[in-house]
């Protein structure tokens, strides 16, 4: 009996060294043969300049640049490699930044006149961008909201209404109005717009603390915070890369971004004890209502108060009809 279970025993034996020499032939084989194909996988793509072979390369940094008209030292090389860390991560972020390219018309055309309106400069509308990817349900760890940000108290302090039935963190042209009026007095203390923009992810206190400590009120001499030291050359990378997308490789008609979505004004004076039937009562669906007005944070409004709201109906015929006629092909 002992005889026939070591015959056994190693003719199992013998299987399982076959078995194991395959693996490892076939593992030295394939490892010659992927190890022949070249180690980067390049493409052809057409550009403007006509069809490129391309490989994985660094980004090219501009020679010159500003942000709202502050020129950026780019010939220090801190400044320099700083903007390059970020535009490594930005210009190759794909899915993101193609996902920008089509929400920026939509949302850039809201912001974009109110920062006209309290005179503060145009690339803050890429500050917003940066802040929340203009995703309206966005919730940071700390508990800021909306497109830009807004912690309890802020929101509060500049405008804003802030309760169980109505968040206007969540309301785009209010939170705007009210990031522009954070901004205005930023810039009456700092008299620099790249100071102010700053001051909007450290607070003017975290700022202010900074300038004593080193004795500086420029920007990109400050030693600061890991996410302060990196918050400016995120807005500027987001700034070259959606202000100019086929020059970092990203091309997308206008038939493809999300379109403008027309809508009439409402207004709700009283109570109201269901949107669902607010809603149906104005030929949309209880799902578009609270996309349009996500400032309003229950099914209901009670309005003790009496305030009169305005809320947003989209007029969805007239956005099926954009959707399906536009077609430019520009960039």
């Amino acid at each position: 009996m002992a005889d026939k279970s070591s015959l056994k025993n190693n003719s199992n034996l013998s299987k399982v060294l076959v078995f194991l020499s395959f693996v490892a032939f076939s593992v030295i084989i394939g490892g010659l043969f992927f190890s022949s194909r070249p180690a980067v996988n390049n493409r052809i793509v057409e550009t403007s300049a006509g069809p490129q072979e391309i490989f994985f390369t660094a980004v090219t940094l501009p020679e010159k640049l500003d942000f709202a008209d502050e020129a950026v030292p780019l010939e220090n090389f801190d400044v320099r490699e700083s903007l390059d860390r970020e535009m490594l991560i930005v210009a190759n972020f794909h899915s993101q930044d193609l996902l920008y390219l089509k929400k920026t018309r939509r949302y850039f055309s809201i912001i974009e006149p109110i920062l006209r309106q309290y005179a503060i400069p145009d690339d803050f509308k890429y500050l917003a961008l940066a802040e929340s990817g203009f995703l309206d349900k966005i919730v940071s760890p700390a508990g800021a909201v909306g497109i830009w940000q807004f912690m309890k108290d802020a929101a509060i302090q500049y405008g804003l209404e802030v309760n169980e039935e109505v968040d206007e963190r969540y309301h785009i042209e209010k939170a705007t109005e009210a990031a522009c009026k954070y901004l205005k007095y930023s810039f009456e203390k700092y008299r620099n717009w790249t100071m102010v923009a700053a001051s909007y992810n450290a607070g003017i206190t975290g700022m202010n603390r900074q300038i004593d400590v080193q004795d500086s009120r420029n920007y990109y001499d400050l030693l600061l915070n890991e996410e302060t030291s990196r918050y400016i050359y995120r807005i500027l990378s987001l700034k070259l890369v959606i202000g100019d997308p086929l020059k970092y490789g990203f091309k997308i008609s206008d038939s493809e971004k999300y379109p403008i979505i027309p809508f009439k004004e409402v207004k709700i004076a009283g109570s109201v004890k269901s949107f669902t039937e607010f809603a149906r009562a104005n030929n949309i669906n209880y799902k578009l209502f609270k996309q349009f007005n996500p400032w309003l944070r229950q099914p209901n409004l009670k309005n003790l108060k009496g305030k009169i709201y305005t809320v947003k109906i989209p007029e969805v015929g007239n956005y099926r009809k954009f959707v399906f006629t536009e077609s430019s092909d520009s960039q």
